[in-house]
Parts: C-alpha cells; sequence; structure tokens
C-alpha cells in the first residue's frame, strides 16, 4: 500500500530526508517516532503530495510520484484515496459540523448533497459524534474537533490514512479520547501512519515503528523491539 524509495529532500543546503525507504502492506500501522525537527512531519507531507521532493520516489494507495512538481491529476487522485489528519483540527468555522464532514464527498467524490450527507454521518457517528452534527466547531472540546477532522478525512473512504501528531493540540483527557478513535480505526484493518510522540500509542496500535533522526531511518521494526516492551 505504501512503498518509499531512497525519498530526500533538501531546502536549501540544509537536508531534511536522507535516502529514505519504507514500506506498509494494506492493513498495517506504521508509528513514525524520533525527535522534533528529524523530518518526521515532512515525511509525512510527501507521503501526500503536500511536498516536492528532490530524488527517489513515493508509491502510495498505487499512484507513484517522482521527484519534482506533481501534475495536477494525480494530485487529485491521491486526495481521494490518502486521507491526512492534521495537528491542527483546520474546520470551517461557520459550517455545522456535518456540513464541514460532508464537503469533501461533496466537492472531491462529486455525490449528491443527500449521499454525502448520509457518508457523513456514518462518519460522524463511528467517531461517537452524530448527536453534534448540527453543531459549530467552536462549541466542541478540542478532542471532539480532533475527532471530527478524523471523520472528515474518513467520509472520502481512502485507503490510506495520514495522521501527523494529531494529539500535540491537547490536553492528556482529549489525547486519550482521541487516541483511542485510532486504535479503534487500526482494528479495523485502516491502513495508517502516525507521526507521534505517545510510545504508549505506538505500543499498543502500531504493527511497525519507524525512529528518523535528522532526516535519516536510525531503526525499523515491531514496536517492542524500537520502543522496549
Amino acid at each position: 500500500m505504501i512503498g518509499v524509495e531512497g525519498l530526500a529532500k533538501a531546502r536549501g543546503d540544509v537536508p531534511v530526508l536522507v535516502d529514505v525507504s519504507l514500506r506498509a502492506r494494506e492493513g498495517e500501522v506504521m508509528a513514525i517516532v524520533g525527535p522534533s525537527g528529524g523530518g518526521k512531519s515532512t515525511l509525512l507531507r510527501c507521503l501526500n503530495g503536500l511536498e516536492v521532493f528532490d530524488a527517489g520516489a513515493v508509491e502510495i494507495a498505487a499512484h507513484r510520484m517522482r521527484p519534482g512538481p506533481h501534475p495536477p491529476r494525480l494530485l487529485e487522485a491521491v486526495r481521494r484515496d490518502v486521507g491526512m489528519v492534521f495537528q491542527q483540527f483546520n474546520l470551517f468555522p461557520h459550517l455545522t459540523v456535518l456540513e464541514n464532514v460532508s464537503l469533501g464527498p461533496r466537492v472531491v467524490a462529486r455525490l449528491p448533497v443527500a449521499e454525502a450527507r448520509a457518508r457523513a454521518l456514518a462518519q460522524l457517528d463511528r467517531v461517537g459524534l452524530a448527536a453534534f452534527a448540527a453543531s459549530r466547531p467552536a462549541t466542541l472540546s478540542g478532542g471532539q474537533q480532533q475527532r471530527v477532522a478524523i471523520a472528515r478525512a474518513l467520509a472520502l473512504a481512502p485507503r490510506v490514512m495520514l495522521f501527523d501528531e494529531p494529539t500535540s493540540a491537547l490536553d492528556p483527557a482529549m489525547s486519550a479520547e482521541v487516541m483511542e478513535t485510532i486504535v479503534a480505526l487500526a482494528r479495523a484493518g485502516q491502513t495508517m501512519v502516525v507521526v507521534t510522540h505517545d510510545h504508549a500509542f505506538a505500543r499498543r496500535a502500531a504493527t511497525q515503528v519507524v525512529e528518523l533522526v535528522a532526516g535519516r531511518i536510525t531503526r525499523t521494526g515491531p514496536p517492542a523491539d524500537i520502543l522496549g516492551p
């Protein structure tokens, strides 16, 4: 489902990613760990085409990206098949929760309004927030808003989900509820890549852990081998 070969990226003369190669099969959960500034978020953004890279190749959900700018048609296909959840929730404040989640199916997948709303409600129910469909984001807690962001990404039925430190902006209680949602997705067989500093979560949900330090993969393997029991 995911194959990265010799990925390299620099900002000016400063290398950000150096010869990064990794693979994940369908249904696997890859946790990317390592110190801040090590290139974890950049790697994730290369996986969904938000960043161009200088060398190597990325194949994700059967879409292959090469160095340099990506063709718009390729990026559109990647956006349909690869969901992304960021550190910040990025919900539209003037839309209801249901409108936020149904927007992607309407605009990207071009579904009829009724079908898009039905799909959005199903995903809100999946993350335990169907009762808040008519609410505005500002009335929800941070943990609830992040779960709405997860539902929004799931509404396009992505083959792969990417999470960039999804709990870094949350307090411990809110962080726990979001992690429970992600663990449930893992148990349901969703292919995922999660950038995280939460080693307890990685031990619990990941099938493999990749350690990235100064843009290089230093270790990769099962959680117990990388993070300890």
